[in-house]
C-alpha cells in the first residue's frame, strides 16, 4: 500500500508539501498541487479521510447556494464549481431554499443550512439578498463568496460583472441596428442584477432621446415559460415595437418560440436580444444575439478565492469580468412592418 512518502517522492516534493496538499492545512503552489494529485492517481493513494479532517480541521467540502437547478445559467455555475473542486479533491454540497418564504428568506435559510453543516467555504448566488444580509452571513462564516452580486460592504467576497454596462450594451445594439420602438421583458423587479441591467438599458435609451415611459415593460420570472407568456401578452395587446430586450436568455428563447408560432419573423419584423449568452443561445433559430456575461470565469474565480482561503492554495484571482455582445441572427435592421 502506498504511503505519503511514496507520494512525495513520485511528485518530487517534500513530505511537508505533500501533506499540506492532501490535508489542505497550509499553502501549496498550483504546480505542486498538480504534481501531488498526479502521484496520488498513479499510486492509487487513499489517505484516511477521518484523519485528514481532524488534522486539517476541515471536512473537505464547499457549499453552494443556488435558487434553482433549472436552466443553462445555473447549470454553468454548478458545472464550473464541480470542475474546480474535483481538481482539488474536494466535494461540493448544493442547497436550494425551502418553505413558503420570499426568495430572500429562502436564500438566508439555505446559506445558514450550509453553515450549520460545517462547509469549509460557501458560494452564494446573492441577487435576492440585501446588503445587511451579506454582512450578517459573513460574520457567521467569513469564508463566503457572493457570486453575481456587487457589494461595497464586502468587496473582497464579491464577484460580479458590470450589469449596468450590460444593459447599456443591449440598448446600444438595438439602437445601432436602427430600432426606436422598443419593448422589454424584465426579470423579477426585486433582484439586484435585473435592476442594474434595466437601469443601464434605459440610461442608454435616454441618452438617445427615448424616455423610459415610452417603452412597454412586462415583468416576468427569468423562465422560458415566462418569456413566452410575456411575448404573447405583447402581441395580444397590440404593442408596437421592432426591438425586444429580454433580461435573460431563457426568456428570450421563450419569446423566439412565441414569435415563431404567431408567424412573426425574427429579425424581419422584430429583433430580439437576450442577456447572459448561455450555451443555449447559439442553438436557437435564428441564433440569439445576447449580452455575454462570463459566468464560467466569474464562478472559477469565486471558487478559487475560497480554495485559497480554505486550503491555502495560491490561485491568482481575477476580478475584472468584461461584458460584451455576441451578435447572431436575431437582430437586424427594422422593416416597415412592426409586430
Amino acid at each position: 500500500m502506498a504511503t505519503l512518502k511514496d507520494v512525495a517522492v513520485l511528485a518530487g516534493v517534500g513530505m511537508s508539501t505533500a501533506s499540506r496538499a492532501i490535508s489542505g492545512a497550509g499553502p501549496v503552489s498550483a504546480e505542486a498541487m498538480k504534481k501531488v494529485q498526479a502521484a496520488i492517481e498513479q499510486l492509487n493513494f487513499r489517505p484516511s479521510s477521518i484523519g485528514r479532517s481532524l488534522s486539517a480541521k476541515s471536512l473537505g467540502m464547499i457549499g453552494i447556494f443556488t435558487p434553482s437547478f433549472f436552466g443553462a445559467y445555473y447549470g454553468t455555475i454548478l458545472k464550473q464549481t464541480d470542475f474546480e473542486l474535483r481538481a482539488m479533491r474536494r466535494h461540493v454540497v448544493v442547497a436550494t431554499g425551502c418553505g413558503d418564504g420570499t426568495p430572500r428568506d429562502e436564500a438566508l435559510e439555505a446559506v445558514k443550512f450550509l453553515i450549520g453543516r460545517d462547509c469549509d467555504g460557501i458560494v452564494v448566488l446573492g441577487h435576492d439578498l440585501h446588503d445587511e444580509d451579506l454582512i450578517a452571513l459573513q460574520k457567521m462564516n467569513p469564508k463566503i463568496a457572493f457570486l453575481n452580486r456587487r457589494s461595497a460592504q464586502v468587496p473582497e467576497a464579491s464577484f460580479c460583472p458590470d450589469h449596468f454596462h450590460g444593459g447599456e450594451l443591449a440598448a446600444r445594439t438595438l439602437l445601432q441596428a436602427g430600432h426606436r420602438e422598443l419593448a422589454v421583458i424584465s426579470g423579477p423587479a426585486a433582484t439586484s442584477d435585473n435592476t442594474e441591467r434595466l437601469d443601464g438599458f434605459f440610461a442608454e435609451l435616454r441618452r438617445n432621446g427615448i424616455e423610459r415611459s415610452t417603452v412597454r415593460l412586462i415583468e416576468s420570472d427569468f423562465s422560458r415559460e415566462g418569456g413566452f407568456g410575456a411575448t404573447q401578452q405583447l402581441i395580444t395587446e397590440g404593442t408596437k415595437f421592432t426591438g425586444l430586450f429580454c433580461a435573460n436568455d431563457e426568456m428570450a428563447v421563450g419569446a423566439l418560440s412565441c414569435f415563431h408560432r404567431a408567424g412573426v419573423d425574427v429579425p424581419g419584423q422584430v429583433s430580439v436580444i437576450g442577456y447572459d449568452d448561455d450555451y443555449s443561445a447559439e442553438y436557437t433559430s435564428p441564433g440569439l444575439t445576447s449580452v455575454h456575461i462570463p459566468m464560467e470565469q466569474l464562478t472559477q474565480n469565486a471558487v478559487r478565492w475560497l480554495l485559497n482561503l480554505c486550503y491555502g492554495t495560491r490561485h491568482e484571482i481575477v476580478r475584472d469580468f468584461p461584458v460584451t455582445v455576441t451578435m447572431r441572427g436575431s437582430v437586424g435592421a427594422p422593416s416597415r412592418i412592426a409586430a
